[in-house]
């Protein structure tokens, strides 16, 4: 990278930039890096833009040398509710892997707990389409190779709440884990999924 940095914002035919923007930008050498950093707020500022001081910082994001034996990437970051971070292929290289935030899963966890207790007196039919819903829109958006793991986590963690719920529904007749895995082979829950293969093979 050479000469000034220039960032460059146009608001036209009826484009209009969220007040929140959020960006990454990737640097091969340290030096640049800082450069960008040092005149990127004054940028902004002509164009009446400010950056969040909480959420704006340089990390050190560089592949592992292949020949690590063990450990893990030198930082890992949050953006847009996953966590970036190195990991091992199978060939023994690096390779960015991505998962869903630990809070943000916890979050999803706790909302399908919630749902389920909450909702629980109502008809099963209508209890199964609701977590449909939330499941698969989970899985839409977190659904890249790399996280499955994530998404089986939900994915169990939804069955083991609807589970402990229904049981409740009745003292006098209560749920067997047999039952539950027959309504479960009756009303499938949506299972984990990958929509977007995000990164191709490694090199």
């Amino acid at each position: 990278m050479s000469g000034d940095v220039h960032v460059r914002f146009r608001e036209g035919g009826g484009v209009r930039f969220p007040s929140a923007t959020r960006l990454i930008i990737l640097f091969e050498r340290r030096d640049d890096a800082d450069r960008v950093f040092a005149v990127l707020p004054k940028r902004m500022a002509r164009f009446n833009l400010t950056l969040h001081p909480d959420k704006t910082r340089l990390l050190p994001f560089g592949r592992p040398p292949r020949g690590q034996i063990g450990g893990k990437g030198p930082a890992t970051f949050d953006f847009l509710g996953f966590t970036l971070y190195w990991r091992r292929t199978l060939a023994g290289g690096w390779r960015v892997g991505l998962k869903t935030r630990r809070a943000r899963l916890q979050k999803a966890m706790r909302a399908i707990a919630e749902f389920c207790r909450g909702h629980r007196h109502d008809p099963v039919k209508e209890q199964h389409a609701a977590l449909c819903r939330r499941l698969r829109g989970h899985f839409n958006y977190f659904g890249v190779n790399g996280n499955f793991a994530g998404l089986a986590r939900l994915a169990r963690a939804a069955e083991r709440s609807w589970y402990k719920w229904l049981r409740r529904r009745s003292q006098r007749t209560r749920l067997t884990w047999e039952r539950f895995m027959g309504l479960l082979k009756a009303r499938p829950l949506p299972p984990p999924r990958i929509y977007v293969q995000v990164w191709g093979h490694a090199p």
